[in-house]
């Protein structure tokens, strides 16, 4: 695998979370003769090769010029996308990057052609979430034994262009990740919901308590990460002793609603594990 400074990026699938990874690549700098996008929509790809960037409908023609081929297919496709691919991958030899949920390494080794450990591909499991599309995401990442220290660096790269990035020791911590930040955003979504809903019930208009509601939210955000100290101690802070604060949070505490996000998130967990045997099942 070439690692020049800038090595060609190949994205299987061009929606969503690939545009997002190359907005976020070009912004770094990236060349677009360096970027390639293949998918089934010319449609789709239309956008991409109006900036410049290299489109295919052709996965093969993708792969011959790709230092790094992205999987960014529906994992329920994933298989009939790589089985037609696998005696040119394993010719490549490629850094591949899967952002499809559920479906665990084993199973994209197998289908790409590994009949043994010799044949094994460098392949990194990432879990990317939605707010990578503006360039504020978290994405978690588990690499296979054939990954080196070079092809992690350059993970890092390629991820790191939408935000934060995490490595995880064993391939099942994937779940984890996916109940704390993959399906994280939608937790937040839900709360601010609700709090919008109760600014209405308590005389506001829609408008003024969503704009109060969507600011909190990102001041708290942006003080939890800029601060030396950690949420425990800032919701302290803000926290007055037989104060307005303390009497709303005294109503969650009787909820439990620690235990609530406990389990809310271990059947997240719990999900993406049933999604892995069933996704992986395929032959």
């Amino acid at each position: 695998m070439s690692l020049q400074q800038f090595p060609c990026i190949g994205f299987i699938g061009a929606g969503n979370m690939a545009t997002a990874l190359v907005g976020g690549l070009r912004a770094q700098g990236w060349p677009a003769k360096q970027l390639w996008l293949s998918d089934r929509s010319e449609e789709q790809l239309s956008a991409h090769s109006a900036h410049g960037l290299r489109t295919t409908t052709d996965n093969a023609e993708l792969l011959e010029k790709a230092d790094v081929v992205v999987l960014a297919v529906k994992p329920q496709v994933m298989a009939a996308v790589l089985k037609p691919l696998a005696k040119q991958m394993q010719a490549r030899r490629p850094l591949i990057i899967s952002i499809a949920a559920g479906i665990p390494i084993d199973a994209l080794s197998r289908w790409l052609g590994a009949a043994s450990v010799s044949d094994a591909l460098p392949i990194v499991r990432a879990m990317p979430n939605t707010p990578s599309l503006v360039q504020a995401g978290a994405t978690g990442l588990f690499a296979s034994a054939a990954v080196n220290a070079d092809g992690k660096n350059l993970v890092e790269r390629v991820m790191g262009a939408v935000g934060l990035t995490l490595w995880v020791e064993q391939e099942d911590l994937i779940d984890a990740v996916t109940a704390v930040s993959g399906s994280g955003p939608a937790y937040f979504f839900h709360v601010m919901e609700a709090m919008i809903a109760a600014g209405v019930k308590l005389g506001l208009d829609e408008q003024d308590a969503r704009a109060l509601t969507l600011q909190t939210a990102l001041g708290a955000a942006q003080m939890a990460i800029t601060s030396d100290v950690g949420p425990a101690e800032l919701r302290k802070r803000v926290t007055s002793p037989g104060g307005t604060t303390e009497r709303a949070l005294r109503v969650f505490n009787e909820s439990d609603l620690i235990h609530i996000f406990e389990t809310a998130l271990k059947a997240c967990a719990n999900r993406g594990t049933e999604l892995a045997l069933e996704l992986g099942a395929a032959d």
